[in-house]
């Protein structure tokens, strides 16, 4: 501010002058409440695209999970047939049927725990950076207002 500013300033009415400061709080609060709506927006925006990209690494796990079980459903039938028959020559039909099932059942675990740590590689369905951004934007808010 110049000396000439200064010394305008110093001629106005002390009424005046509390009712500029009072226009410039308003407006300045104004002008904050705008910056942080816009910083809100931006936060959601960006919860958005946080759980969209949870949400499509859950699908690559949930689609390798029916992709087995459709595979092991269609093949399952065939192949129990031929590993009956084969072991047929060797035991009786009884006792290649439950080999045959022991071995479906070990391979559905090792699918099973396979789909089951690609869902887990997930995580939880909170967009966490989002929320640890707006933690952020409120401790500086409040920073702000002491």
């Amino acid at each position: 501010m110049t000396s000439v500013e200064g010394e305008a300033l110093r001629r106005r009415p002390t009424l005046q002058l509390v009712k500029d400061l009072t226009h410039q709080t308003s407006t300045l609060v104004h002008q904050e409440v705008e910056l942080v709506k816009a910083e809100v927006k931006e936060n959601i925006d960006f919860a958005k695209a946080e759980l969209t990209e949870k949400g499509k690494k859950a699908g690559i796990g949930a689609a390798v999970l029916a992709a087995a079980g459709g595979i092991a459903l269609l093949a399952l039938g065939a192949l129990t047939a031929f590993l009956i028959l084969v072991l047929d020559g060797v035991m009786p039909n009884w006792l290649a049927a439950l080999c045959v099932t022991a071995l479906w059942a070990v391979v559905a675990a090792f699918l099973g725990m396979y789909g089951r740590r690609k869902l887990e590689e997930v995580g939880t369905p909170v967009p966490e950076r989002t929320i640890r951004s707006v933690k952020e934007d409120v401790t500086w808010l409040k920073d702000q207002m002491n």
